[in-house]
């Protein structure tokens, strides 16, 4: 093995590791992965869309759309996994909170069978606060962009 190859960082998260780093479960957990991680950078999410998603039953029937505001919420928590991996936040007392949305534009629908792959960027950090750019998009089409923050809050122990 010559010395790049080991000194390459994993930019990789997988859906274990992402369970671990964020509290959202099914039928809230909108990451099925992540790419491109870079520490205090950026990193991209992806969500693969089925029609087995529960909002599509009522959002719209016949002419199933996924609602904004959950893909707003997956670029959430795309961000969130950015700032758990990159501050090494430990879970257990601690949640990432969404603190503000801005600038939120819808571009595109997403559909059943459509992939999102959710560019997040770090705009600002300091401390435990983080202000992020996201861009949702599906194929070369952006489905979705805004600006959030997001914050790390101490939550006492699980019970």
């Amino acid at each position: 093995m010559t010395e790049n190859a080991e000194q390459t960082v994993r930019t990789d998260i997988d859906i274990a590791e992402i369970l671990a780093r964020i509290p959202h479960r099914y039928p809230f957990l909108l990451v099925d992965r992540a790419e491109d991680y870079k520490p205090h950078q950026s990193i991209v999410g992806i969500k693969c869309v089925t029609v087995n998603e529960p909002f599509f039953q009522g959002h719209f029937p016949g002419n199933p759309v996924m609602p904004g505001v959950l893909i707003i919420e997956a670029l959430a928590q795309t961000g969130a996994v950015l700032m758990s991996k990159s501050l090494e936040v430990d879970t257990e007392g601690k949640t990432i909170f969404f603190m503000s949305v801005d600038n939120a534009r819808f571009r595109n629908p997403v559909r059943p069978g459509d992939v999102i792959r959710m560019e997040v960027e770090v705009l600002r950090a300091r401390s435990s606060i983080f202000k992020f750019k996201g861009v949702a998009k599906v194929g070369d089409k952006v489905a979705a962009e805004v600006e959030f923050a997001a914050m790390v809050v101490e939550t006492g122990p699980k019970a």
